[in-house]
Parts: C-alpha cells; sequence; structure tokens
C-alpha cells in the first residue's frame, strides 16, 4: 500500500536521533528531526498541528506524549508510531508494523484507538515496559500483596486485553520459574533503594518507594488500517 492511499490525514513527522529509521517522502507531510527523547522547546510548538507521528524508540515516543500530557493535548491528539528498534515493545504490544514504510503508513491511514497511558509519581510515563531488576521490598497491586520479599525482577506494561490498565509481572526465586501477573489499575512498591527503567531509560537516581497507575486519559495512538 502506498502511504498516501486511505483517508487524508495531514500530521507531523518528529524524526528522533541518529537512531530514527529512514522513511519514504511522502508529499505535503511535515517532518522534523529532534534530538532523542525531544522535550518542551520541540514538541511544544507543533501540538497544536494535528496529528504527530514519532519516528524513534519508545523512550522517544514517551518523551512525546510527556509533552502532550503537561500541555493538556492528550485526548486532541492522535499519536502514530514508527519504531526504531525491531523489538519495540510498543509495537509488540499494540501490533505496530516494524518496517519503517508499513508503519508509516499505518500512521497515515490506520484509526486512533485509545490504549491505557501509565504515568508514575516522579511525573514520568511508560508506554511500553517499565522494570525493577532485582529488588527486595513490599509491592501492591490495588489492594492486592504482588510482592513480599525478594524478587528477580518485575515488569509493569499498559494491558492490551481490556483489562484495568496495567499488567504486572512478578519473577521471584529460581531461574525458570513462571511470573506472576497480575492485572491492576494501580502498583506500588516500597523497597530497599533501586533505580527503575522506564521504556529502556533508567531512571537518573535510586529510589525507594514508587508508583505507576492508569493515566485517566488515554493514549490516542493510531493503528490497524480500516
Amino acid at each position: 500500500m502506498s502511504v498516501t492511499e486511505g483517508r487524508d490525514v495531514r500530521g507531523q513527522v518528529l524524526v528522533c536521533g541518529a537512531s530514527a529509521p529512514p522513511l519514504p517522502e511522502v508529499e505535503g507531510l511535515s517532518v522534523h528531526r529532534v534530538a532523542e527523547r525531544p522535550g518542551k522547546a520541540e514538541v511544544d510548538p507543533l501540538t497544536d498541528a494535528g496529528p504527530l507521528i514519532v519516528a524513534g524508540t519508545d523512550a522517544d515516543l514517551a518523551a512525546v506524549v510527556i509533552r502532550l500530557l503537561r500541555k493538556e493535548k492528550l485526548g486532541s491528539t492522535p499519536v502514530g508510531f514508527v519504531p526504531a528498534d525491531p523489538a519495540s515493545e510498543v509495537a509488540a504490544l499494540w501490533g505496530l508494523p516494524t518496517d519503517p514504510a508499513r508503519a508509516l503508513a499505518v500512521a497515515l491511514n490506520g484509526e486512533v484507538d485509545p490504549v491505557p497511558l501509565i504515568r508514575d509519581d516522579n511525573g514520568g510515563v511508560i508506554v511500553g515496559r517499565g522494570t525493577f531488576g532485582a529488588v527486595r521490598g513490599v509491592a501492591y497491586c490495588d489492594d492486592d500483596v504482588a510482592l513480599r520479599g525478594a524478587a528477580r525482577s518485575i515488569e509493569v506494561s499498559p494491558d492490551g486485553e481490556g483489562g484495568p490498565g496495567l499488567v504486572v509481572r512478578v519473577l521471584k526465586g529460581l531461574l525458570f520459574k513462571r511470573p506472576v501477573t497480575h492485572a491492576c489499575r494501580a502498583f506500588q512498591i516500597g523497597c530497599i533503594p533501586t533505580r527503575p527503567s522506564l521504556d529502556g531509560v533508567p531512571f537518573p537516581r535510586a529510589i525507594n518507594r514508587w508508583t505507576w497507575y492508569r493515566h485517566t486519559e488515554d493514549l490516542r495512538l493510531i493503528r490497524g488500517l480500516a
């Protein structure tokens, strides 16, 4: 399919950093080359110009979504995504192509599908996956105890199955033991100081308390061709 077929959508493409995938030329599409994980100065001027298409990593997408959140544009701005990494958690979670031309076609011609957005209590978001490595503490999924003691890892991602918002996987003990999975609206942990990772980017400092929760507004992700 040509990336110009389907419904007529004007949009702004943010090509993020040196790792951004090459894109085919599309007539009438505004392309902006920005730094990886772009910030206020690069994103905010574009938030009133229709759909945003992010070409980059999951962390780049999260950075753009943070700006939409802070500008209160989340509910009015469709967002498309062209993954730089074939192993993108966002692409796997929401069934997006990882081939740049196909991903751009979906971003231009696909349907807007509201999907859960996960926030944290330090002003960040995750669009693909948040993780803790080896950790010791007490964690809750809503009112249920998810961990009391040590875990080899904890993974948190948006719920792609229509559940309450978050899917939490807690891996304890032996190497080949399966993780215990929880679905909830909020995940909280108090622990020995450690550093979570948000969409592949380590948090800049160690923390001993952390919360991930479903935001009240969904991310208006463009996916699935009509």
